[in-house]
């Protein structure tokens, strides 16, 4: 096999603190694997500005200048990291062999992208990397975390225990995953629908070098919500369950009161039927927030509407000079 080119896709949002040292880091491991003749001559990195408000913008535009490997994409608007990092993996599989994902904040440990290089040698389309030590998570984070993962699991959604988006993927995989019609992203369960041939590196985790999550609460728990019902329609057949269930309850309720009456014994029970009242109603509008939840998600794809806007864009060939593209993403129904 030839030397492949390589593309290193860094999503960027308010990362000026860390970015200096991701720039260092990611240069030092593009050098070292064309050293080895791993990679060929002309890899690069590029960051994706997902519409930052600080600095991180005006620092990728100075590495560039400085740096032969650094290249940028700079989104309009903050898109969310699914699609900026789709925005960068489109943009350079175009040039590339292949492409690793890598965060911006260095919890993923950048020297396993030798060992995801030489999977890729062996013939491996799609490298996961696995987290095997989550010990630089919160007791929170890490509990949640491996109960989303199992949930997942449960449900039927084919998806690779304790991995983010921290992987290698082959110019073929990147080809295929474009005619993907997916609105509402979530790449950790679009990756493995793929099915070319895949392997897991395993690595630790390591603390946020610098900056603070972009992940909050609550960010986390609509990311988990969005890939449970993106991918499963589980949880509307448990909610027809429910019902049966209910309905089965009530006829048991409506046996007892009968006989209860024939007996001649006096049914009482204001406070059981208030709350049997608040109980099912409850449910109810769990039930119907539920469809809801998939019936927007049947309008936002219905819409087609662009998943990013890019603003700014830095090539290699641009080296030393900044080219300005004010262009739209294609919809979904056009990238084909």
């Amino acid at each position: 096999m030839s030397k492949p080119i390589l593309t290193i896709v860094v999503p960027c949002y308010n990362e000026e603190e860390v970015l200096p040292e991701t720039v260092f880091q990611l240069s030092e491991v593009l050098d070292s694997l064309i050293t080895d003749q791993l990679i060929a001559l002309g890899s690069t990195v590029l960051f994706v500005d997902d519409g930052s408000k600080d600095a991180t913008w005006s620092l990728i535009e100075r590495f560039h200048l400085s740096n032969p490997f650094i290249t940028g994409l700079k989104l309009a608007k903050n898109a969310g990291h699914q699609s900026a990092l789709l925005a960068g993996l489109l943009k350079a599989k175009a040039y590339s062999d292949c492409v690793v994902s890598i965060d911006a904040d260095l919890q993923d440990d950048t020297s396993v992208i030798r060992e995801f290089l030489v999977k890729f040698h062996e013939g491996y389309d799609i490298v996961y990397g696995i987290r095997q030590d989550r010990s630089a998570d919160t007791f929170f984070k890490r509990a949640t975390a491996q109960g989303f993962y199992k949930l997942m699991t449960s449900l039927g959604v084919k998806i690779q225990y304790n991995h983010a988006d921290f992987r290698l993927m082959s110019k073929r995989t990147l080809d295929n995953l474009e005619k993907f019609q997916e609105v509402n992203l979530f790449l950790r369960g679009l990756v493995p629908l793929l099915g070319f041939p895949s392997t897991q590196v395993y690595y630790d985790r390591k603390e946020r070098f610098a900056g603070e999550s972009k992940y909050p609460l609550r960010k986390m728990l609509a990311f988990a919500f969005d890939g449970i019902t993106s991918f499963s329609v589980t949880p509307i057949r448990l909610v027809t369950v429910m019902g049966f269930l209910l309905f089965a309850l009530s006829v048991v309720a409506a046996i007892y009161a009968i006989v209860g009456k024939l007996l001649g014994e006096n049914v009482t029970g204001w406070t059981s039927l208030i709350l049997s009242v608040w109980f099912i109603g409850g449910v109810q509008l769990l039930a119907i927030g539920l469809i809801g939840e998939y019936i927007g998600k049947i309008y936002k794809e219905v819409k087609q509407r662009p998943l990013f806007v890019i603003e700014k864009e830095l090539t290699e060939q641009t080296q030393g000079q900044e080219t300005v593209t004010s262009q739209a993403s294609q919809p979904a129904s056009a990238r084909r």
